[in-house]
């Protein structure tokens, strides 16, 4: 006669010779039982098995062990709680394989073990608790023997209507990983079931079914057959998408943004990528999608999308500081779905050059910031830039009004392409000479991240960032300084390493960054180029330990840097994520800009510091220091830098 067990593996059925009780890592509470009229209080020693999985595993499952602090009882609850305690851990037991394993539970007064001990399952196990005195506790010693490790016998995929075994592809039976021989193990049986059911659902079976396996135990072999409920259903497609919850934004915009379409096979990885893609709009807090119906419609899944829009408008600050450029920050105003197609407006007003080595008195920098996704193809985003600034920099004395309009293409998961046009009005001082430029150009360009990290300010572990930029330009100068035709070329990429694949560290914890960065302007020397548009290097850009523009050329033995027309410069940085909420980092740069279009020319300077983090919701506020190896005349001895997120 067959006969059903209680829930094997958190829900799987147990059918053998013989009954077999606690197989659910969680028992049911002693019913019965009633309060006394004292508490006991007591303590639980559980001895340690020396498997830590299984370990961790009996003190979770323990009762008499996770409510002694927080739950008191009297001596008829706690008799109660001890014989519970024996189906918990064989429970646990089981769960890891271990069907013949045993539990024993002993207890005795707490301040005299020469006491009396008392077995967990003595039928006077009541009694003698409430024989203690009051105000003594009792200490309940608890062992585990494991005892032999079954191991899986046959494994079966039986078809749930026909009984008979189910037809599923070569990929979908690679992937039930459940084979005979295996540890009969909970995690490994149910697992087994979830990732058939993935597979099942990504090839289209959207009503597939792999219901909880049965198990059949073996003792005279020490094993476990199991057989799993399988109910693939029919391969469908995507039917009607409805949307709701849309308030402000409009739906054709929502509609013209989804990767999914009707028509297409049904696969919860696109599903699941089309919401991501709407979340990232920015202009919803929650996207929700579900399936629109119980049953095929016309060969189709029907699909249900819900959104949550979030606020339109926010405020916020940005701050940072660095010995060299010293205070920057201000404030921001930004409106996430200015016409109702998520374009976002953001107003930005900051001071700068309060205090900085490179700085010779406060600027200004207001500029407003238009993006439009979506334009003109859902993988086409449009950006604009009106922006007036001054800066007065040691080298040169800027006030500029600046226009840049571009649009980025999405080419695949990881590339992207940019052009636009930008143009510029400046009036700049630089040796006590003033000169107007207007300067037309030509971006594009080309970025690679396969970083897999959607905010920005979040510090990668793993993969490449690269981009490649080139900008053909047009100067018309005054007072002498005529036209001049130019092309700004530049690269730089980042790898990141994570020390856990030489196993000396845990995920993300231990990360070696590698940033290199290279640049020419062909076209024209050093003084037919806008001081503004030429090359500098120093700060946490390029060689920290240098002041901004404190490395390359230099006017004489003075701190007015003249620029180049060629720029190289390297990092390697060690960052160490320390206990939950702090980090350190320490880095050596080194970089040189000439004044040739030929790279790799003019005098290497080389940087060294370290620094601290302080881990946030938002990303790392980053403390650094740097100091210069070899120091040109008048350089900074060291600087400091603090801001948000990583310096690359």
């Amino acid at each position: 006669m067959r006969m059903s067990g209680r829930g094997i593996l958190n829900g799987l059925v147990l059918t053998a010779n013989r009954v077999v009780v606690g197989f659910s890592l969680w028992g049911v509470a002693a019913g019965g039982w009633s309060w006394a009229a004292e508490t006991q209080a007591y303590v639980t020693n559980l001895k340690p098995t020396g498997q830590a999985d299984l370990d961790a595993a009996l003190k979770s499952s323990s009762d008499l062990l996770g409510l002694q602090g927080t739950h008191a009882v009297g001596p008829f609850a706690l008799a109660g709680r001890v014989r519970n305690e024996y189906d918990r851990l064989k429970s646990a037991l089981e769960s890891y394989g271990y069907y013949e394993g045993t539990v024993k539970i002993t207890l005795h007064r707490a301040k005299d073990k020469d006491a009396v001990v008392m077995d967990g399952q003595s039928p006077a196990l009541s009694n003698w608790i409430e024989s203690v005195p009051a105000n003594e506790k009792v200490t309940a010693d608890i062992s585990v023997e494991k005892g032999p490790l079954y191991h899986l016998g046959s494994v079966k995929l039986v078809d749930e209507k026909t009984n008979g075994p189910a037809e599923l592809t070569p990929e979908q039976k690679a992937a039930f990983t459940l084979k005979t021989g295996d540890a009969a193990e909970a995690e490994t049986v149910l697992g087994a079931g979830g990732t058939l059911l993935d597979a099942l659902r990504e090839d289209g079976h959207a009503l597939a079914q792999v219901e909880k396996p049965q198990a059949y135990l073996r003792p005279q072999t020490r094993t476990l057959d199991v057989v799993y409920p399988v109910s693939p259903g029919p391969v469908l497609n995507v039917g009607r998408i409805d949307v709701s919850g849309l308030k402000r934004v409009r739906e054709p915009f929502v509609r013209r943004q989804l990767t999914l379409k009707e028509g297409q096979l049904y696969q919860p990885s696109k599903i699941d990528a089309a919401r991501q893609d709407l979340t990232s709009l920015g202009v919803f807090s929650n996207v929700a999608v579900k399936d629109g119906a119980t049953q095929p419609v016309n060969g189709t899944m029907p699909l249900d999308f819900t959104f949550q829009e979030a606020k339109r408008r926010s405020v916020g600050a940005e701050a940072g500081y660095s010995t060299d450029l010293g205070v920057r920050g201000g404030v921001t105003w930004t409106h996430y779905n200015l016409l109702g197609n998520a374009e976002r407006l953001k107003l930005t007003a900051l001071v700068t050059g309060l205090g900085g080595s490179a700085q010779q008195g406060l600027g200004y920098d207001v500029y407003a910031d238009f993006f439009k996704p979506g334009f003109y193809s859902r993988k086409q985003n449009l950006s604009v830039r009106v922006e007036a600034l001054r800066q007065l920099f040691w080298s040169y004395r800027q006030t500029a009004f600046l226009v840049r309009a571009g649009i980025t293409r999405q080419i695949d998961r990881y590339w992207n392409v940019n052009f636009g046009v930008a143009g510029e009005q400046e009036q700049i001082e630089q040796f006590g000479v003033t000169r107007d430029y207007t300067i037309g150009s030509l971006p594009l360009g080309a970025t690679f991240d396969n970083t897999e990290v959607g905010n920005p300010i979040e510090p990668a572990t793993h993969g490449v960032r690269a981009n490649v930029n080139i900008s053909p330009s047009i100067s018309l100068g005054s007072k002498g300084s005529g036209t001049s035709f130019f092309t700004i070329m530049n690269a730089s990429a980042s790898y990141y390493f994570d020390l856990k694949h030489l196993g000396i560290s845990k995920p993300g914890r231990s990360i070696l960054a590698i940033r290199g960065t290279i640049g020419s302007i062909q076209g024209a020397g050093t003084y037919d180029i806008p001081p503004d548009q030429r090359m500098y290097a120093g700060g946490s850009a390029t060689v920290r330990g240098y002041r901004w523009q404190g490395v390359g050329p230099q006017y004489g033995r003075t701190r007015y840097a003249i620029g180049g027309t060629s720029l190289d410069a390297g990092t390697v940085e060690y960052r160490q994520r320390l206990f939950k909420s702090f980090g350190m980092a320490g880095f050596v740069d080194a970089g040189q800009v000439g004044s040739s279009s030929s790279p790799f020319t003019g005098t290497l300077r080389v940087g060294a510091g370290g620094g601290v983090r302080y881990y946030t919701p938002i990303g790392p506020v980053r403390v650094d220091v740097a100091v210069p190896l070899n120091r040109p005349h008048r350089g900074d001895k060291w600087d400091l830098y603090i801001g948000l997120g990583e310096t690359f």
